[in-house]
């Protein structure tokens, strides 16, 4: 029972520090084209969120690599 509960913790911790540094790589990834308004926030927003989410999903491949070669 003590694994399972450490697990979900684990869990829990990685997904709230995934979320949060969200907010700090999107306001840098999006701050240029709003500014110049290139994009309007709500648009670049979408885009930022899309990406990242998709981001995520693919990005498990660097740490597949990492957990087996180093």
């Amino acid at each position: 029972m003590f694994s399972f509960t450490l697990v979900v913790l684990v869990v829990i911790l990685a997904l709230t520090f995934d979320y949060i540094n969200g907010f700090h790589d999107t306001a840098n990834a999006i701050a240029t084209s709003v500014s110049t308004k290139a994009l309007s926030p709500r648009n670049a927003i979408i885009i930022a969120a899309t990406l990242n989410f998709f981001g995520a999903l693919s990005g498990t491949a660097v740490a597949a690599t990492i957990g087996k070669n180093i």
